[in-house]
């Protein structure tokens, strides 16, 4: 008689050898995309400048090559956001309906230091779902100043004189530290920061991350904030 331990398996009987790799696949819900770019701003004594590419693009595929992520808020306050484009597009018609919403009941603009506090109530009241959006907001504050607010998911912030947000922002940052911070440098003189030569950094470091970060590029779009208005410059990157 065999044992009943050398018997072969009845058909049907038949088990997997890994169970885990035959149980179906389910797919988890994931509302996100990364959509690329990246921003940067930065403030003088009497101006501020925010900055960004035009590339839109997800993983290996471009999907608009003009596609800015500057947006102007205010006569002197203008908004960065990278990261996900459809988040970007709702998180700036909700502040622009609460900014025109607080013109109507006040009969002013909003200034840039309580569009920075309300875009931090408006994050922390998404913490659970947050907007995947970098956010930096460039402008003149009640004094004319130039004032940079950096935000991150779920509503901290900070004033700054200079900040880079996006997917090339590893590589501008340690140029703002050293071009305009002054960071870990021992005998330099540190002379006032002009609009023309914060102007000419902006487009010399997009130029270098344009080079090494395939997620920037096509175009470079700077938003120049003085007590005289908005007004814009544009410079071709590469393309490819």
């Amino acid at each position: 008689m065999i044992s009943a331990q050398l018997r072969a398996p009845q058909s049907g009987t038949m088990q997997p050898r890994n169970a885990a790799a035959a149980a179906a696949t389910q797919h988890k819900f994931s509302p996100y995309a990364f959509n690329g770019g990246t921003v940067l701003a930065v403030a003088g004594e009497d101006f501020a400048l925010v900055a960004s590419d035009t590339r839109l693009s997800e993983g290996y595929s471009i999907h608009s090559r003009d596609s800015p992520k500057c947006y102007k808020l205010t006569d002197t306050t203008v908004i960065g956001c990278s990261g996900f484009h459809g988040d970007c597009l709702t998180l700036t018609k909700i502040i622009d309906a609460r900014l025109k919403m607080y013109k109507h009941a006040n009969n002013k603009s909003m200034t840039s230091g309580a569009i920075a506090a309300m875009l931090s109530t408006i994050l922390y009241g998404r913490r659970f779902f947050p907007y995947y959006v970098y956010n930096i907001i460039g402008g003149l504050d009640e004094e004319g100043r130039g004032a940079v607010y950096s935000f991150d998911p779920v509503g901290s912030y900070q004033r700054d004189s200079y900040k880079a947000g996006g997917s090339a922002s590893a590589m501008l940052q340690p140029l703002l530290d050293n071009q305009i911070g002054f960071k870990n440098m021992e005998n330099v003189q540190q002379l006032p920061l002009t609009l023309e030569k914060a102007v000419q950094l902006v487009k010399d470091v997009f130029i270098s991350a344009a080079e090494r970060d395939v997620y920037t590029g096509d175009a470079l779009k700077i938003c120049i904030v003085t007590k005289e208005g908005i007004r814009e410059e544009v410079l071709p990157l590469r393309k490819d």
